[in-house]
């Protein structure tokens, strides 16, 4: 049985992830397919921007995000997937040789009133540099199915 689920995944639980260093290698190779501005993928380019280097996607910020949480924590859930995400912010550029970790924090849950063996649970995602400076905020609401809806009613 997944450990993480509604009954062990309380309001204000917090959950490590991470560490996982970003290299040159994939954030061009993320920006080809998927972002290809040319501060992502050139760095000559980068150089004439505002943030002067290379530096990724923030949409690939996420992926790594995303795999961090799986790694960490949600491949042993009984998550069933995410309604979507309320909020998501790049406060900071990630640069090639940044080591990226974070925590994710329960900040409301509840049983589902039409599908009463699923919870929803709002999640802080706070992904971070290895200087401690947040380069990622996000908050998802998610499905999670609940271990033993008979006791949880």
């Amino acid at each position: 049985m997944p450990y993480y689920a509604f009954e062990t995944m309380p309001v204000g639980l917090e959950l490590p992830f991470g560490p996982k260093l970003v290299t040159k290698e994939e954030i061009i190779e993320f920006a080809k397919e998927f972002d290809p501005a040319p501060f992502h993928i050139d760095e000559q380019a980068a150089k004439k921007t505002a943030l002067g280097k290379l530096c990724a996607s923030g949409f690939h910020t996420c992926c790594i995000t995303m795999r961090m949480i799986c790694d960490s924590y949600l491949l042993d859930s009984t998550s069933e997937g995410a309604y979507g995400l309320e909020e998501c912010r790049w406060t900071r550029p990630v640069y090639p040789g940044d080591t990226l970790s974070g925590k994710s924090s329960v900040l409301s849950s509840r049983q589902s009133k039409s599908k009463p063996e699923n919870a929803i649970l709002r999640i802080h995602h706070h992904t971070e540099n290895q200087q401690g400076e947040q380069v990622l905020s996000m908050i998802t609401t998610n499905i999670f199915r609940l271990n033993n809806p008979q006791v949880a009613k």
